[in-house]
Formats: C-alpha cells, structure tokens, sequence
C-alpha cells in the first residue's frame, strides 16, 4: 500500500475525483466534507497525508492545518486552491503546509506531491516512534566504553551538545562517528526536530547537490517537480556529512556560504532560503594534508573545525572490547532468537588480540556471525572467522623471535600479568594501566588464570617465564 490519505472538499464531485485517481495508485482513501468531519477522521485514523481544500464553510483549510501541526505534526497537509487565493496558500506553506495545489488539479502533478508527502510523513512517524529509543541509545552513557579516551568523548559531548556549534569528527572507519553524531543531537534542544544524515562518499557529486539543496522543476532533464533537499528537511535539527573530506570542491564552496549565510538556494532556483541547522562533519582523512594537497578549502575548514576531536580505533581501547561484545550478544540474541550466554576463554583471548582494521562495525559484524554458526550456549573459537584465528597479534614496541618449539600463548599471557602487577606492588589500578585495559577487564584475566593475591607479591625471584621466551625480553 503506498500511503494513507485523507481528502478534505466541501464538493462531493471534487473529492470523489482524488479519491478515484489516487486509489487508483494503491493509496488508501478517505473522505471528509469539512474541517469538523475532518478533524474527527484525525483523530481516528493515522493518515499520512491530508489534501484539503483551502476556502471551505465552518472551519476552512487553515483551520484543518492548525490543528494537525498541533496534535498530530507528523502528518503532511497539502491546500487545494483556486488561481486567485495562490497568496492564501503560499502563506500557509510559511505556517507549515507541504505543498499546494491550484484547480483545476493536473493529475501528474497531485501524484508527484502527494508521493512527495507521504514519504516525508512516513519519515517524520519513524523519527517520533524512534524518539525516545534514540534519545535513551544514543545520549553519552548510551555509548558502550570504559576506556578513557571514550570517557574523554563523552565528556566533550556533554559539554557542547547544547551549543548549536559545527562540530568535526576525526576517525577511522567503524569508529561509531555516526553513533556520536547522533548523541550530540539527541543531547541537544534539537532532538526533538529531525536528525539527516548522509555519506558524501556514498553519492556522486553529480546527485549530492540535489541531495543537499533540493531542486526546482525543470532544473534538469527529469526534474518533474519540486524537491527538498536534506537541508530543507532538517530544518531545526542537525545534518550529518559523514566522509566530508571526499566532497568535491565545487560543493565545498557551496557549503561554506550555507555555514556563512545560514540560506541555501535550490538548484535551478532563484530564490533564498533561510535554514536553522546544525552540522556534524566527519572524515576518516588528514583534513590538513588534504588542504595542502589543494583538494580541501581551508576557509571551510576554519569553519567546520569549531569543536573537533578523534574517535580511537578499537585496537587502542581494547579494554572495551568485553562490554561490547556482551551488549552486541545481547543484540543479536534478541533478533535471532538464540540464547547465547558469552564466548569461551579461548574465543575471547582471540578477539581481544585481534587488530580490528575494521572496528567496532567489524567487532559486531563478527559476534553476528558467530553467534549465527554457534550451536551450543557459548561461542567457541571454530566459529570465529579464519582471519580472527590466524591473525598475528601486534605488541607495540615489543619485539622478540619465537623459538622453534613455539611458546605457550597462555603462559605468555600469565606472565604479562603477573609481571605488571609485581610491577604495581599488587595495585590493580596501575597494573591495568601498564597493560592498557580496564580495572574490571585486568579482574576478569586475572580470575581467567586463578591469579590469587598472594601472587601479586610474588618474591623477585619467583618466575613463570614462559618457555623459549628470552630473558632479555620476559
């Protein structure tokens, strides 16, 4: 079904003629004779879009407009208008109507907006219904880490989310710059208007100009009506530009008098338009390296970069790799039906060592796939992919050659362990610190290998240096 829609005409024949056309089209059609019909037909249905005509007796179109913008906001109004009361409907497109149509009705055209309008409703319902799951997943402690340069980021969140400030995220791919864009939305007196986002990577700079700024009939060859570009749409809210350092620099230019002016103009347009809305950018480039290399302005730069700051890869907060795996178990159980309580040692040991080139997207990515080949309560390590298993593990500034007869990994973990909390005088804190994770992750390792307290002052002497390690580097 494409859309429910609700004709509002004081003439039978008229509304009788847009039911026929746009039932014809697979919308769902009902009808009311005035604004009082009108308004209990609201209140009993959910349309998605309202085609009424503007000069009805009792309560006349703007009448039906004020209320839905109260009560139901989601739902897109569109006035049906005589040539010589254009002005009447163009005034109640400023108080919030979608579009107008003028009579006699050209049916192509009443198809063009109604599709229009009923997808941007659908839009705005998915945004209300979402609303608060969003605001409760996506606010600062909605963001799974420990790790603290996470709570460094959740602290620059809390501190500019009620700003209307440009913000620039610096990451790599699969970091979550999406995620964080949405918490400084949804932190912000913005979260109740719309959140748009789109990947300048993704779209052809042919296409994101229309994307972004809309279009006007005829500007180009297909352009049969009018379009709102995502600025437009997020009006009062916040548009996120993921990859903004692959724009073309020809849009740059244009963005940077959308920063400065706070208007964009359609394309094949004349006329200005003024918009409220917050910019979030993001790259997974050197924005510095790209302004040298001629292919980043650096005027817009200068205004995009008024807060910025980097999300850290996954392999530099690996102590956070636990809770996350728990929350994406969590996650997937529930949409696939499985009851899967946690991974063995061995599965976990791996995913903790692993590089993850790919980040958290990837971390996820892998518990979906393993928790979908599990058979059993726990996912074991034959269900992690081969590249996870077989991966070298990367130990910084370490370096040491395996003797023939390899090593116990076990034993080498062990060590690490007992040598960083020797080195800490048995004070977890300072031993999680040497070893780079979490105070609850170092307790979980150290249970993992029955490490009791009496340990953790182990006599100088003592050693469980695992075999064929040297002792230059144990």
């Amino acid at each position: 079904m494409e859309g429910t829609v609700l004709v509002v005409d004081d003439e039978k024949g008229q509304r009788e003629i847009l039911k026929t056309i746009l039932e014809a089209e697979g919308y769902d059609v009902g009808t009311a004779s005035g604004g009082s019909e009108a308004l209990t037909a609201i209140q009993k249905n959910n349309f998605d879009l309202v085609i009424t005509d503007l000069k009805m007796p009792g309560m006349d179109g703007h009448g039906v407009l004020r209320h839905i913008l109260k009560e139901r906001p989601s739902v897109s109004v569109v006035m049906i208008t005589a040539h010589g009361s254009i002005d009447s409907a163009v005034e109640a497109i400023r108080l919030g109507a979608f579009d107008y149509l003028t009579k006699p009705l050209d049916r192509e055209r009443l198809l063009s907006v109604a599709k229009r309008a009923v997808e941007k409703s659908r839009l705005l319902s998915e945004n209300i219904l979402l609303k608060q799951q969003l605001e409760k997943q996506f606010r600062p402690e909605g963001i799974i880490g420990s790790d603290s340069k996470m709570r460094e980021i959740f602290r620059i969140i809390k501190k500019v989310s009620g700003s209307s400030a440009t913000v620039l995220i610096y990451g790599e791919s699969g970091t979550g710059k999406e995620l964080v864009a949405k918490a400084l939305h949804y932190a912000s007196p913005r979260s109740s208007q719309p959140f748009m986002a789109i990947n300048c990577a993704a779209i052809p700079e042919t296409l994101l100009e229309t994307e972004l700024f809309g279009y006007e009939k005829g500007a180009f060859t297909g352009a049969y009506a009018r379009n709102l570009g995502l600025f437009e749409a997020a009006d009062g809210g916040t548009i996120f530009l993921d990859e903004i350092g692959d724009m073309d620099l020809t849009l740059q230019a244009k963005l940077l008098r959308v920063l400065q002016e706070r208007e964009i103009r359609r394309v094949g347009g004349a006329n200005k338009i003024k918009v409220d809305v917050r910019i979030i950018a993001a790259t997974n480039k050197d924005l510095d390296n790209e302004i040298k290399q001629g292919r980043f302005r650096q005027d817009l730069f200068y205004r995009l970069n008024v807060i910025s700051f980097k999300l850290p890869a996954l392999r530099d907060r690996r102590s956070d790799i636990p809770e996350l795996i728990t929350y994406f178990v969590k996650r997937h159980n529930a949409s696939s039906g499985k009851s899967v309580s946690g991974l063995s040692d061995e599965a976990m040991n791996m995913l903790m060592n692993y590089n993850w080139p790919g980040n958290v997207r990837q971390l996820e990515a892998v518990v979906e796939r393993a928790l979908l080949l599990s058979d059993g309560a726990v996912i074991g390590e034959d269900a992690l992919p081969t590249e996870i298993m077989t991966r070298p593990i990367t130990l910084g500034n370490m370096d040491f050659e395996l003797p023939e007869e390899g090593i116990s990994f076990e034993d080498f973990e062990r060590e690490l362990l007992a040598k960083a909390m020797r080195k800490a005088n048995g004070v977890l804190g300072k031993a999680a610190g040497l070893l780079g994770m979490s105070y609850r992750t170092l307790q979980y390792r150290l249970n993992k290998f029955g490490i009791e307290k009496e340990a953790y002052s182990a006599p100088k002497g003592a050693s469980h240096k695992p075999k064929g390690l040297s002792q230059e580097n144990s």
